[in-house]
């Protein structure tokens, strides 16, 4: 019994450190994983498995090197900021796979992407005839990005000489049926403005919407919470 509460605070400590850690070496290290910080990651991550299991040896001897590995990745995105021939060093640089009806087949290689994959990841872009590409290049992430060439890109409204007004970020003035007291100030406006304005919509108590969000024209959208609309209705309407 002793052990299992051992495991159990071993693993919630485990679990606390890497979150802090996470935390600390900032978003990169979930949403633009490089290949440093891949290994890191991973590195970090056994350590914490292992420290959460292990009962043999004293506590702080792998939390000590999640905290070396984390302060390392942090010294070296420091590094990397403030020095382009480190970046380039460390880190995966964007190459051009594809430009002016040319394929570099040595970026392929260095990259280990082959050609059904390359075309495959083209489609998904929506680009199905390479004709109508000027150029593709890989990111560091794994990603294309994709230049169309100039009679194939969308028509937007500077095309036809049409200059509409500029939009702005809508805002969230009710959450799950609680109000935003801040963002609804924000928009310089109080709480009886947004009764007065929901009971024209028909909206009676502030519970009843699940989300409402004003524009900068001070249109009000309301979203109602359906509580009488089952899952099983809902999933008919996706062909589930």
């Amino acid at each position: 019994m002793q052990e299992f509460f051992e495991i159990i605070g071993t693993a919630t400590g485990s679990l606390i450190a890497l979150f802090v850690l996470t935390k600390l070496m900032g978003k990169r290290q979930v949403s633009q994983l490089s290949m440093f910080d891949y290994v890191i990651g991973i590195t970090i991550g056994s350590i914490a498995a292992e420290m959460a299991t292990s009962l043999d040896g004293p506590f702080y001897r792998p939390l000590l090197a999640m905290v070396v590995y984390a302060v390392f990745s942090i010294l070296i995105a420091v590094a990397i900021t403030k020095s382009l021939k480190l970046r380039k060093k460390l880190e995966v640089v964007p190459v051009i796979l594809f430009h002016c009806g040319k394929m570099y087949r040595d970026n392929f290689k260095k990259n280990k992407l082959d050609l059904d994959e390359f075309l495959m990841m083209c489609r998904d872009k929506g680009f199905f005839d390479l004709n109508t590409v000027q150029t593709i290049v890989l990111e560091q992430n794994g990603k294309l990005s994709i230049l169309p060439k100039s009679p194939q890109r969308p028509l937007i409204p500077k095309d036809l000489n049409i200059y509409p007004r500029e939009d702005a970020l809508v805002c969230n003035i009710i959450m799950d049926g609680d109000i935003m007291e801040v963002n609804l100030s924000m928009c310089n406006h109080d709480k009886e403005w947004l009764i007065e304005e929901l009971s024209k919509q028909g909206v009676k108590h502030p519970e009843d919407v699940f989300l409402a969000t004003l524009d900068n024209n001070d249109k009000l959208s309301v979203f109602l919470n359906c509580k009488d609309y089952s899952v099983k209705d809902s999933n008919k309407l996706v062909g589930k």
